[in-house]
C-alpha cells in the first residue's frame, strides 16, 4: 500500500495537481505570513466553523494551538493547515472517531502509512457511494421540476 501511495503522489505531481495544501484550503484565503498567527474566533470565521468546534478540536487531541502569553490561543500556518483539513475531512462525513484514529496513525510515523491509507481509500469509496446518491436525488428533482414546466440548465 505504500508503493501505491507513492504512485498516487507522483502521478499528483506529475498530473500538474496542486500542491497538498492549496487543494486543502479551497477558498480559503491567507495573505500571508504577517496575519499569522490567528485567533480562535478568526480561523473560525474564516473557515465557517463555530470557536466551540476548534475548542473541542484541541482539547481531543485533533489538533495543537500554541498560546500567547496571556494563555490565548494562536493558530499558526500548521495548525490553520491541519483544522483546514480536519473540517473537509468532517464535511465529507467522515466522523469524528475515524479522523481521531487517523491522527494518532499520523502522530505514530511513517511505520503507519499503510493503516492511514486504507482508512482514507474506505472513507473515499463512502463518499463516492454519497456522490452516486446525491446524483440520483438530483436527477429525481430536476424530473419534477420539468414535469412542473420548469427548466433545468447547468
Amino acid at each position: 500500500m505504500t508503493e501505491r501511495l507513492n504512485e498516487l503522489i507522483d502521478h499528483a505531481h506529475g498530473a500538474g495537481l496542486p500542491d497538498l495544501n492549496e487543494l486543502l484550503a479551497g477558498s480559503v484565503s491567507i495573505d500571508d505570513a504577517a496575519t499569522l498567527p490567528l485567533t480562535v474566533g478568526a480561523v473560525a470565521e474564516m473557515l465557517g466553523v463555530s470557536a466551540h468546534t476548534l475548542r473541542y478540536y484541541e482539547r481531543i487531541g485533533l489538533v495543537g494551538v500554541q498560546r500567547s502569553g496571556a494563555g490565548h490561543r494562536r493558530y499558526d500556518r500548521a495548525a490553520l493547515a491541519r483544522v483546514i483539513f480536519l473540517t473537509r475531512l468532517r464535511l465529507s462525513g467522515m466522523s469524528v472517531r475515524d479522523i481521531g484514529d487517523y491522527i494518532a496513525l499520523v502522530e505514530r510515523g511513517d511505520a503507519t502509512t499503510d493503516q492511514r491509507l486504507d482508512l482514507l481509500c474506505r472513507h473515499r469509496e463512502k463518499v463516492r457511494r454519497q456522490i452516486e446518491e446525491l446524483r440520483f436525488a438530483l436527477a429525481v428533482i430536476e424530473y419534477k421540476i420539468t414535469t412542473y414546466g420548469g427548466a433545468c440548465s447547468d
